[in-house]
């Protein structure tokens, strides 16, 4: 009976900390926006960091309130030639782009109030 308790217990704890991930960066699509001269937010994950899934959830806040950036995502252990191509060494590196250029770069935990603020910042063109 409670090997059954502790592995429910798992269950429904491992639930509660899953968060969609996804990689939906492509060379394609990121030249096109940087083209476009458009703001773009690239988020660096892996699977198993925590640090990461907080982000994600910072980051599909953001997609919502700002609708005329893009934001685009890869998982870093499984896409190395864009970290390679991004200079991205780290797992929880967000990088947001204005067209080619890099405007600003962050690793670890990212406040929700920060990220809010440099996105803010790249739209009224302050940075």
């Amino acid at each position: 009976m409670k090997k059954l308790l502790i592995i429910i217990l798992f269950i429904f704890s491992s639930n509660s900390l899953a968060v969609e991930e996804n990689t939906n960066f492509t060379h394609e699509i990121f030249k096109k926006a940087q083209a476009e001269n458009k703001i773009i937010v690239i988020n660096s994950w892996n699977e198993f960091c925590l640090t990461c899934k907080k982000q994600i959830k910072i980051l599909d806040q953001a997609e919502t309130k700002f609708n005329n950036v893009i934001f685009l995502s890869y998982e870093q252990t499984e896409n190395k030639d864009i970290a390679d191509k991004l200079n991205i060494d780290y797992w929880t590196t967000i990088v947001i782009y204005k067209g080619e250029d890099e405007i600003y770069r962050s690793m670890g935990v990212t406040e929700k109030n920060q990220l809010y603020l440099a996105i803010d910042k790249i739209l009224k063109n302050k940075i």
